[in-house]
């Protein structure tokens, strides 16, 4: 039998500069801290290797301290093996990197380089495809269908790169074949590049990151525990819970007239679990003036709870009542402001981001306006 788990896309390192404050530190320390938690989870359920299917450093030069931190930790786990494979991200153009690590690395750590077999004991054989470049422009694991593995042996392929239709950058050419695994005689493929857990076949899947790093995918990372029990037998898979952050996108839609406070407050997570969650409130429908103040303030208030709490007006359109320009100025500057943007909102003639700035703006100024009549 062979037992294992597959990860991959820690893209330990990453800088999150979208963010600001204390956040990117959070969220990078989150990603070197899984390396913990998967030992952990090996350990708890008999599996003596965990394979990192690519992109293990977000960079092809990572810092010294990333690359260093993160050998120690695997270290720490021993006997626990650690499979690292290149992938776009930390390819084998890399050739300082790959230098460095095979200088460093602990007994406990193979570097999956080289485009054949690694005898992973108890009659398993992992077929490794490293990406060469960032880009190879080719289907790097097609060598597996030609590797000769002992009779019996349970094939195991390790691969990164996009599949089908399924690649976290719009500009790959190189596309895994969806049935490699049966060219190849794989008993499983385990694939990295997408960052969310994903089937493509009984035999074939995307462990997905095991912390979450954008609102894509829209769900907790996890890392896959697969069961082999024999040459030929179809793998059995647990999706084990990795994550220490939650990013959501909170769908919010609202017709003009309803109340947006309770509405959102349905939406966001118990108070307890904000620290530790990034969400994204994308709203939609229509609202008064009114509304997308109150919205915006609710917003606002709730935010310090949050790791990162957002408002996504973009699909949210304004529905201004009667009156409504009126309670921002009767005439002169603000009057004129006021006017301009309510007719940018409308104009179809502008992207759907253009409106939706010019619809935000006004309520802003609709806001402003009320705090100071008050």
């Amino acid at each position: 039998m062979a037992r294992f788990l597959h990860t991959s896309d820690l893209h330990l390192g990453k800088r999150f500069g979208n963010f600001s404050g204390d956040l990117p530190g959070r969220l990078r320390e989150a990603r070197h801290a899984v390396l913990g938690r998967l030992a952990e989870h090996a350990r708890a359920h008999g599996a003596d290797t965990i394979l990192l299917a690519g992109d293990t450093f977000d960079t092809e030069t990572p810092a010294a301290d990333v690359r260093r931190q993160a050998l120690t930790e695997m270290a720490h786990h021993a006997p626990i093996r650690w499979v690292i494979l290149p992938g776009n991200h930390d390819s084998l153009q890399a050739t300082e990197l790959w230098a460095q690590l095979a200088a460093d690395a602990p007994a406990n750590v193979a570097l999956a380089t080289e485009p054949a077999p690694i005898d992973l004991g108890a009659g398993a054989v992992l077929l490794p495809a490293p990406c060469t470049t960032r880009r190879p422009g080719r289907d790097l694991s097609a060598w597996m269908d030609d590797a000769a593995t002992a009779e019996g042996a349970i094939r195991i392929g390790l691969a990164h790169g996009a599949i089908q239709t399924f690649s976290e950058d719009a500009a790959t050419s190189e596309v895994i074949a969806p049935d490699r695994a049966r060219r190849a005689g794989l008993d499983y493929l385990a694939l990295g590049d997408w960052h969310g857990a994903l089937a493509v076949d009984p035999r074939t899947h995307y462990s997905g990151t095991p912390e979450q790093d954008r609102f894509k995918h829209d769900r907790s990372g996890v890392a896959l525990l697969v069961e082999i029990a024999a040459a030929g037998a179809l793998p059995q898979l647990k999706p084990l819970p990795t994550a220490s952050f939650t990013w959501r996108t909170l769908d919010l839609h609202l017709l003009a007239g309803d109340d947006p406070g309770p509405a959102l407050a349905a939406l966001l997570p118990e108070l307890h679990a904000r620290r530790q969650t990034l969400a994204k409130v994308a709203a939609s429908g229509r609202a008064s003036l009114a509304a997308r103040t109150t919205l915006g303030a609710e917003i606002a208030c709730a935010a310090p709870d949050f790791a990162w709490l957002d408002l996504d007006e973009t699909g949210l359109a304004t529905e201004c009542e009667a009156g409504d320009l009126d309670r921002i100025d009767r005439a002169g500057a603000l009057r004129e402001a006021a006017n301009a943007l309510l007719a940018e909102s409308a104009d179809a003639s502008r992207s759907a981001d253009a409106r939706a700035i010019a619809a935000a703006a006004l309520a802003r100024l609709y806001g402003y306006a009320q705090a100071v009549s008050q």
